[in-house]
């Protein structure tokens, strides 16, 4: 796939084409040098596109500094943090107005603003979060507020008023998405979606650095 082929991840029809493309595979190419990659690979995003690019490990390992290209091209971290003690009230989770019970939500620097979307049957969909909402649950989570703009996201989900969150890389946000789309059946989605989101969370859990409890003290 050519980078002029690369999905605009600030829009739903953005999301949509990297959700429907083929998955890379062994024998495919970097999007920025042309070197064959396995199925298994890095991703780096133009910020300024909002394009998510797959590519070799060397490739990714040029913008995995700070002022890289001037900003313009950040590999996609690798890091996976979860919270136990993440507190989130009834209040705050339907200040965010998201009608479902997952989503995830990153800072957008081109825009200067955090955007929210949830996974949904027709991909990712996004909700416009009200002046403050987010702010609020920062200041109740200290210990997430480090996430990176543009390329590391906050997922929670929800579950009987308790939220789970996780500080992920942003394709595992869209990974999650596709199983969403691929697997829903019917109005309430049908019990083989469900199974998938429930190993995909249990695997999420496992592969997590726990953030200790202190940063809410």
């Amino acid at each position: 796939m050519s980078s002029t082929d690369t999905p605009n991840l600030s829009s739903p029809e953005g999301l949509k084409r990297f959700l429907d493309r083929p998955r890379k595979r062994v024998g495919e190419h970097c999007e920025m040098c042309s070197e064959p990659i396995a199925e298994t690979h890095s991703h780096v995003v133009n910020v300024q596109s909002r394009n998510l690019m797959c590519v070799c490990r060397a490739c990714y390992l040029l913008f995995t500094h700070q002022g890289a290209a001037q900003g313009r091209y950040l590999a996609v971290p690798e890091r996976y943090l979860y919270d136990p003690d993440f507190a989130l009230t009834t209040d705050q989770w339907e200040d965010l107005q998201i009608p479902v019970n997952m989503a995830f939500f990153f800072m957008n620097s081109e825009m200067e603003r955090m955007a929210g979307f949830y996974p949904s049957p027709a991909g990712a969909t996004e909700s416009l979060l009200p002046l403050g909402a987010w702010e609020n649950v920062i200041a109740a989570n200290p210990g997430f507020s480090s996430a990176t703009p543009d390329v590391e996201a906050l997922l929670l989900r929800r579950a009987e008023e308790r939220t789970a969150c996780y500080l992920v890389p942003i394709d595992a946000c869209y990974e999650l998405v596709g199983l969403v789309k691929m697997h829903w059946r019917g109005f309430s989605g049908g019990e083989v979606v469900w199974n998938e989101i429930d190993r995909f969370f249990t695997t999420l859990e496992e592969r997590s650095k726990r953030v200790e409890s202190s940063v809410h003290q």
